[in-house]
């Protein structure tokens, strides 16, 4: 590891009713800041309840806004072309406002072509719909004109113009990603080659990205990976109780039989769930982590009990990021507002 900064991540998947979901994934990022954590991501789902449960990521982040102070608060990710891009632009400039400038602005095309007719869009145009939607977006925080008028955001939001996170699966994604002066997102469910390391198609990716970006430029790129560190005592029990998302995983997102030892599954899908020595070994196998700049760590799809995850929060904070040389507390945090400088255009 080269001094990442250590980020936590949510799809907002916990028991219980939609507002108790909301409940517990706030007091998660409240216990992420508390431990030292430089950002905290939400993910942005329509319609299906067990693949995210959050639609609407924006609400969501002021109300954790509120709660805390110091800790990023970041999109991962905005499905651009099924939102009114000038939307997204105020509901962000309203949550860096309430946040005092902290909001980290991820966004992609989407993974869920079926979700597109219900915005009358057809899934076949969510390119030419997102490099559309993201001029918008840049007009708008860079100050200029919207939709050509002589209208501004308000409130102003300079600093997001230089707070994007483009999240790719491909070489040509990086390559975009960098050539924008953008950060790069990279998800632990990326597509590739039964028994294929995560690492030898993210790799790549991220040579790409770092061979496009501007000269000054200072490159951003997160790694989101799923790790749910427990103590020995209960590490049985959340295996079981991981048996049912692991498998789940492997059959929706890697498209493969989910027959099998679970531990095996657990690999396969890049899964880190065991005590601190466990994860910092399987976690220290993965090369796409030594050129991260930032790595969030989310329970999904181990989807622990709440009092699994809040442990497995402070044990990533004060046993594996040491051992990993992740980096955490204010100053770490504070990187991220700064980080970021918009590419003239």
């Amino acid at each position: 590891m080269t001094g990442a900064r250590l980020g936590f991540f949510t799809r907002l998947l916990d028991a219980g009713t939609d507002g108790e979901r909301y409940r517990a994934a706030l007091a998660q990022v409240r216990a992420a800041e508390e431990n030292g954590f430089a950002s905290a991501w939400v993910a942005q789902h329509h319609f299906d309840r067990d693949e995210g449960g959050l639609p609407s990521p924006f609400p969501f982040l002021a109300a954790a806004a509120v709660q805390t102070q110091r800790i990023a608060l970041g999109t991962g990710i905005v499905t651009l072309p099924l939102d009114e891009p000038v939307r997204v632009a105020e509901d962000a400039a309203v949550v860096d406002a309430l946040s005092g400038g902290r909001v980290q602005l991820g966004i992609g095309t989407g993974g869920t072509p079926s979700s597109f007719a219900a915005f009358e869009r057809s899934s076949d145009d969510r390119r030419e719909i997102q490099a559309a939607h993201v001029a918008v977006l840049r007009d708008a925080f860079g100050g200029r004109g919207i939709r050509n008028t002589d209208l501004r955001l308000n409130p102003a939001a300079p600093h997001l113009g230089g707070r994007f996170w483009q999240a790719t699966f491909s070489v040509d994604g990086g390559r975009r990603a960098g050539l924008a002066g953008d950060g790069l997102l990279l998800s632990r469910t990326q597509p590739r080659d039964e028994g294929q390391p995560l690492h030898e198609v993210q790799v790549p990716i991220v040579e790409a990205y770092l061979a496009a970006l501007p000269d000054g430029v200072p490159p951003r790129i997160l790694a989101s990976r799923t790790a749910v560190v427990v103590d020995a005592d209960r590490l049985d029990e959340t295996w079981r109780a991981a048996d049912h998302g692991v498998r789940r995983l492997t059959r929706t997102f890697l498209k493969r039989n989910a027959e099998g030892d679970l531990r095996d599954l657990a690999r396969s899908t890049d899964t880190h769930l065991g005590t601190v020595e466990q994860v910092v070994t399987s976690l220290s196998a993965d090369r796409t982590l030594s050129l991260a700049t930032d790595v969030a760590f989310q329970v999904h799809s181990v989807d622990p009990a709440a009092e699994i995850t809040l442990r497995s929060i402070e044990l990533l904070a004060t046993e594996v990021a040491p051992r990993l040389g992740l980096r955490t507390g204010a100053y770490a945090a504070a990187e991220l507002h700064r980080l970021g400088t918009p590419v003239p255009r």
